[in-house]
């Protein structure tokens, strides 16, 4: 059973990261942390696979996550090639971005998301030994992240490789995905979280308000009190998420829209960046500046409307690659077997004989959503 308070956060970290990408505004990374919530939750979700299927989940994992990157490929990759980007084996690296992908100018830009997957990438790859290390010593291994980060900040790591330096400063954020999957932030009373929620959460502030970065305090460009900060929302916002949030669904466009986005995130998180860049230019040819209030949410409203059409085009592609049956807007109510069984018109059933599924005895329970309707599918068909 899915928890849809889990589903919400996803659903805002998604909008927040939209919506920042084309406002620019700094505030948005403080008041929500999206990128480390991100982490999280897949960190958790990675906990979950590899205990239910234990090494191979990272080959389950790489396939659900690499379809939606290869369809954007297709389309950029060309367009940049036409366009000045040099065909050299890097390129290769579209396929499998164990590091960041070649890019010319105007994709570099377009295409800046990329470091997400990159970075996924990694820690999937990490992520059957280090759980069974945080299994064994939790405390230290959730410390390690924020202690080489810190290292790094500090000097005492000069010019790390990209590889370090983001270990530092998400894959914390990840671990603390373990933890919420283990339990353990649960266990932990009230009266421990929430102080150490505090401290991080201060020490995180602190350290952004007396080292701004270019964009002001825009977190993304200060890397420890990015992590610290994050910590602490997550510590709070996931370490005391409720059982679930049965309330979204009881107004049924939001709940529409969280499973929608929670389907397909990765295919929204892709494809946003290109046309955020496609609009930015168009707004001084109607004769608004960069930052007019009107032009800005309008482009907002713009990319969410072209971010959606390009979903209904290839956002299957995440169905096919979790092994679902396509949809083009998830989440709708589909008839079951039974459903159609019931409303079609049958003759009377000769005597003694069972009258379809219904006169079988078999109860086939009600969809709500179109991941259910899959279950039930399998579960009639008997796999």
């Amino acid at each position: 059973m899915r928890n849809r308070y889990l589903d919400l956060l996803r659903f805002l970290a998604i909008v927040r990261v939209v919506t920042y990408h084309v406002t620019g505004y700094a505030t948005l990374t403080l008041v929500f942390p999206a990128m480390a919530v991100m982490f999280a939750l897949a960190g958790s979700l990675m906990a979950a696979s590899l205990d239910r299927t234990g090494v191979p989940a990272v080959g389950r994992r790489l396939r659900r996550l690499l379809p939606s990157l290869w369809v954007l490929a297709a389309v950029f990759v060309p367009a940049m090639l036409l366009t000045g980007l040099p065909l050299t084996p890097k390129v290769l690296l579209w396929l499998f971005p164990i590091s960041d992908p070649p890019a010319n100018y105007w994709g570099g830009l377009a295409l800046s998301p990329i470091w997400y997957l990159r970075d996924y990438l990694w820690f999937v790859l990490a992520s059957p030994l280090v759980l069974w290390l945080f299994r064994r010593a939790p405390l230290p291994t959730l410390a390690a992240p924020y202690a080489l980060l810190a290292a790094i900040e500090f000097g005492v790591l000069a010019n790390p490789p990209t590889v370090l330096r983001e270990f530092g400063l998400y894959f914390g954020a990840w671990l603390l995905g373990f933890a919420h999957h283990d339990g353990l932030l649960r266990r932990m009373r009230n009266r421990v979280l929430l102080p150490v929620a505090g401290v991080l959460g201060a020490a995180g502030l602190a350290w952004i308000a007396t080292h701004p970065g270019p964009r002001g305090y825009d977190i993304n460009d200060i890397h420890l009190g990015n992590a610290l900060w994050s910590a602490a929302f997550i510590l709070v916002a996931i370490g005391r998420a409720p059982t679930g949030a049965d309330w979204v669904d009881r107004v049924p466009a939001l709940g529409r829209a969280v499973t929608v986005v929670n389907r397909r995130a990765l295919t929204v998180y892709l494809w946003h960046m290109p046309f955020v860049v496609a609009l930015t230019p168009l707004v001084g040819l109607v004769g608004w500046s960069p930052r007019d209030p009107v032009g800005l949410w309008l482009r907002v409203g713009l990319v969410f409307v072209l971010v959606g059409l390009v979903t209904l085009l290839v956002g299957w592609v995440e169905d096919l690659a979790a092994r679902r049956t396509p949809e083009l807007v998830p989440g709708g109510t589909r008839r079951t077997v039974a459903d159609r069984a019931a409303a079609a018109p049958a003759s009377p059933a000769p005597a003694g004989a069972a009258g379809g599924l219904v006169g079988a005895g078999i109860r086939v329970p009600a969809p709500r959503d179109g991941e259910r309707v899959a279950e039930g599918a399998r579960w009639l068909s008997g796999r």
